[in-house]
């Protein structure tokens, strides 16, 4: 299992040309495959589950954005590049943000949205308007 406690699930009409869309554009790994209903995707030391369309689960295509993954990359300008020349549909360039980050987004095949990130600065949340959270425990 991943190291992180928390796998995002996404619906595609067809798992297997999500997979293979997936790990080319964006340079996810494989961990599993299912047969070609589920497969479980590696980034970084968590996962992404890619599952096909059942139990009232369809994907966003055509039906407006229902949410999107954040996904934290070494290099987000490379891998801006790499997924245009790999025909994703880039949203959002790449940006500074106020708030530390380097960021662009892409849709993927099935409509799903996808920002990348990369750490820039170590920035206080009170200097772009934040506020700290609690400390958990």
């Amino acid at each position: 299992m991943p190291a992180s406690p928390v796998v995002a699930e996404l619906v595609y009409p067809d798992v297997e040309a999500a997979v293979t869309w997936l790990t080319d554009t964006f340079g996810l790994g494989v961990r599993w495959v299912a047969g070609g209903h589920r497969a479980q995707l590696a980034v970084g030391d968590a996962a992404i589950a890619v599952m096909d369309e059942q139990d009232g689960f369809r994907s966003p295509a055509g039906n407006g954005v229902t949410g999107g993954v954040l996904v934290r990359v070494d290099d987000v300008d490379g891998h801006h590049d790499r997924a245009r020349a790999r025909g994703a549909r880039i949203l959002a360039e790449p940006a500074d943000h106020p708030y530390g980050e380097r960021q662009y987004a892409a849709e993927d095949l099935a409509g799903h949205r996808w920002t990348f990130s990369e750490t820039i600065a170590d920035v206080a949340p009170e200097s772009w308007g934040g506020t700290p959270g609690p400390a958990l425990g």
